[in-house]
């Protein structure tokens, strides 16, 4: 046991001038950096994956409650075509997040691949299909489609604006882990 009583150590055990007799015991390393990063890296996937999972419903909702009849469609309107291929996109997400657990490269390569052709790509050409649309309602102030008394074609830009900040930060991330590992792996190899 220890006291508070009685000499301080001296000698070999680090005693400073400014008296201070100990050594820090937790320092990052640079060895220990990438692993510091590669779990940063692996928070920010988790949660931009729950947002995407989040967006996927939201979609996926209004795709079935439209395809079941269980509310008139003058309350949710009926989909747009590049919602049907947004429906994939949980095939990436899913990918990734197996390849978390294991730091599994070639699943992290494929999410990342299948992220631009299914979620990305269907994104675009939402864009470009509700474009009409949001020009005439911007122009004229019409809208013949409403979710829930709000204009349809708004709604789904809103939605989709969120998805491309979400697709686009999770590829960066991914990107940034992909090379940490890479790096690792690397530095394993010239060990």
């Amino acid at each position: 046991m220890t006291s508070r009583v009685g000499a301080r150590a001296t000698g070999s055990s680090g005693t400073r001038p400014d008296g201070n007799d100990f050594k820090p015991k937790e320092k990052v390393g640079p060895s220990q950096l990438p692993y510091q990063m590669s779990a940063s890296f692996r928070s920010e996937i988790k949660t931009l994956t729950i947002v995407q999972l989040l967006i996927w419903l939201l979609v996926a909702t209004q795709v079935a409650v439209t395809h079941l009849d269980l509310v008139s469609p003058d309350v949710v309107a009926a989909p747009y075509q590049w919602e049907y291929p947004y429906l994939l996109s949980v095939i990436p997400s899913l990918v990734g997040a197996l390849a978390l657990p294991r730091n599994n490269i070639s699943y992290l390569v494929i999410s990342m691949i299948s992220s631009g052709l299914f979620s990305v790509a269907p994104l675009i050409f939402g864009a470009m299909e509700m474009f009409p649309v949001a020009q005439q309602l911007y122009r004229h102030g019409k809208a013949y489609r409403f979710i829930f008394g709000f204009s349809a074609v708004s709604v789904m830009y809103l939605v989709m604006v969120i998805a491309v900040q979400v697709h686009a930060w999770h590829l960066y991330y991914c990107k940034k882990l992909l090379d940490a590992w890479f790096d690792h792996t690397q530095e394993k190899k010239k060990k």
